[in-house]
């Protein structure tokens, strides 16, 4: 028998993601880029690399499904799915069950609740501000002259905690220039950021069933999912590939339609 694939992307406003799977449901490729301003060439370059990692081409793809922000641009996707739809998709492929997905991306969080047999019962979703998305991270970076990459390691070895009043991102920009004025540690601002998206993300909703974290901020900050596993004392469970659990669920989607 002849193996099929399937291709998910998913075109993030920050990051274009993709997945290539077999029809056994195994991941066979994936890519990761910046989106840019270019929604078509990122995603056409996610989808190459991932069909190369494969070991196929892009014409050996049986079905391609795009979600994300920019789905709409992918002229090699046969049909598009929200992004909503496509997380809880991928995420219960991964924890069947009743849980509760904390996806945190580069402009905006969600929370999206899953009943034991994979229906949605809930939904929030954060838009009108930057406070807790990758967004509010990078600002805070370039206010510290702080590099992102390093920003993790600094605030798991942190001794204390800065916690930031405002949960906006202008103003908290103002009060992390005010703690280092006023002496404050560098590492302990920072782990004092992680502390404000975290309690900006949990207050959006309540938690039920088991908890999954998701999200390119969760894939380069495992530090923020220690810190809200101890907020809401219990384990958090995270995908092997947080970043790529929409593509994942648009490439299920893919499958299923054939």
């Amino acid at each position: 028998m002849i193996p099929r694939f399937f291709a998910g992307v998913d075109v993030g406003a920050s990051a274009t993601k993709t997945v290539v799977m077999d029809s056994s449901l195994s991941l066979a490729g994936h890519s990761a880029v910046k989106s840019g301003t270019d929604f078509p060439m990122a995603a056409g370059k996610t989808l190459e690399e991932s069909c190369a990692m494969a070991g196929i081409k892009k014409e050996d793809l049986s079905a391609v499904f795009a979600t994300g922000y920019g789905r709409k641009t992918v002229k090699e996707a046969v049909n598009t799915k929200t992004e909503i739809s496509c997380h809880a998709k991928g995420c219960f492929h991964n924890f069947p069950g009743r849980i509760t997905i904390i996806d945190i991306g580069g402009q905006d969080n969600k929370i999206i609740k899953l009943a034991a047999n994979g229906s949605r019962t809930g939904f929030q979703m954060n838009r009108k501000c930057a406070a807790g998305t990758g967004a509010f991270l990078e600002e805070m970076s370039a206010r510290l002259d702080i590099p992102i990459e390093k920003m993790n390691r600094m605030a798991s070895e942190a001794a204390g905690l800065v916690k930031l009043g405002s949960f906006c991102t202008v103003f908290s920009a103002t009060e992390v220039l005010e703690n280092i004025r006023a002496g404050k540690q560098p590492a302990d601002i920072v782990k004092g950021i992680y502390f404000s998206m975290i309690k900006r993300v949990l207050e959006m909703d309540s938690l039920a069933g088991d908890v999954v974290m998701t999200g390119g901020v969760v894939a380069h900050n495992g530090y923020i999912v220690k810190m809200a596993e101890r907020m809401i004392g219990r384990k958090i469970l995270v995908p092997d590939l947080p970043q790529f659990t929409g593509a994942l669920g648009a490439a299920l989607f893919a499958k299923e339609s054939m």
